[in-house]
């Protein structure tokens, strides 16, 4: 069985690969690692439409691990903004500094695992791609293939150990990479969410999921728990064609992100509502956001009195605003107030 279902597996990967940029072809030598991880980190919860612009911003501006590793974390996070999950962009730089410490990336799974930020998947990812070291590559799409595969009723998250293990059983000793990448097209491709496209799969033969009839019907998820729902403000201060912006603190919600001065709101309480200048201020809207732990209503308000902002901040020029680096929520809050 095991043999059988990577071989075939290959056989259709070999001639429906999909063409990303960070990837080499099937058969091919392994590509850089730095592009690898690099990809990967960035494909965590984002799409693959989402990820190509970034990724090609960041291989042209930093194309190697080293160039990276130099630049300064305010640049990166910049850089970043959009992607979402700002965590990633910080241990990202963490990770680049700690290998060209190194001298390149280890090769094994539980020396990149020591690396900042690289968990299970993504160390198990780099290890196949980058060094075709065999590894148990699980990401969403493998979740979802292997599920149906083997028709595992367990409810997610229960049942990703019992899917890591039959994923165990079909993993091949040659041609690693390519055989996780396959994993991942089928998935992305094929064995969808929503109307898998069994007659198109060429694991069809052997998916116990669907000789019982609805392959759709997996993976079970558990019903999701309603997130709490905060309230905050931001405030727009504008001077001599410039805005006011502060940089949030290295940890938390948007950590180390520059943004409009706000009212200390979090995941785990509301703001303060308590304005940062004395004076007339104008209520714009409001914005809102989805984060992992809390949705966000943002109230949003323009100041019109004639004080100077108190602490750390710069004044950034309205004509560069885009070259700041806001994250979404924040340039959300921008586009408001500048409409």
């Amino acid at each position: 069985m095991t043999s059988t279902i990577a071989d075939r597996l290959l056989d259709w990967y070999d001639r429906h690969a999909r063409a990303l940029p960070w990837r080499a072809g099937p058969g091919d030598p392994a590509p850089d690692p730095y592009r690898v991880w690099l990809s990967e980190v960035m494909l965590q919860q984002t799409t693959v439409a989402a990820v190509k612009p970034y990724f090609a911003s960041f291989t042209t501006r930093w194309p190697t691990v080293a160039a990276l590793a130099a630049a300064p974390e305010e640049e990166v996070m910049a850089a970043w903004a959009g992607l979402g999950y700002y965590s990633r962009a910080r241990n990202l730089v963490k990770a680049a500094r700690a290998v060209a410490e190194l001298g390149g990336f280890p090769e094994t799974e539980a020396e990149l695992r020591e690396l900042p930020g690289l968990g299970a998947y993504t160390a198990a990812a780099v290890a196949a791609i980058a060094f075709d070291r065999r590894a148990v590559v699980v990401d969403a799409n493998v979740e979802r293939v292997v599920a149906r595969l083997f028709a595992i009723e367990t409810p997610l998250p229960q049942a990703r150990k019992q899917i890591r293990a039959a994923a165990e059983t079909i993993t091949p000793d040659a041609r690693a990479g390519d055989f996780a990448q396959a994993m991942m097209d089928l998935g992305a491709t094929i064995c969808t969410t929503r109307d898998p496209k069994c007659l198109l799969c060429p694991l069809a033969g052997g998916c116990t999921a669907r000789l019982q009839g609805d392959p759709a019907r997996l993976p079970i998820k558990a019903p999701k728990k309603a997130k709490p729902v905060r309230q905050g403000s931001a405030f727009w201060i504008e001077r001599d064609d410039a805005v006011w912006l502060v940089r949030r603190e290295g940890k938390g919600m948007l950590g180390g992100m520059r943004a409009l001065p706000d009212d200390g709101w979090s995941a785990q309480a509301d703001g303060s509502g308590e304005v940062p200048l004395a004076g007339e201020w104008q209520a714009l809207g409001r914005v809102s956001q989805t984060f992992t732990h809390a949705q966000l209503e943002l109230s949003v308000s323009r100041y019109s009195g004639k004080a100077s902002p108190r602490g750390e901040g710069e004044w950034w020029p309205l004509a560069e605003l885009e070259s700041a680096g806001l994250p979404t929520l924040f340039a959300k809050a921008a586009r408001l107030a500048l409409a």
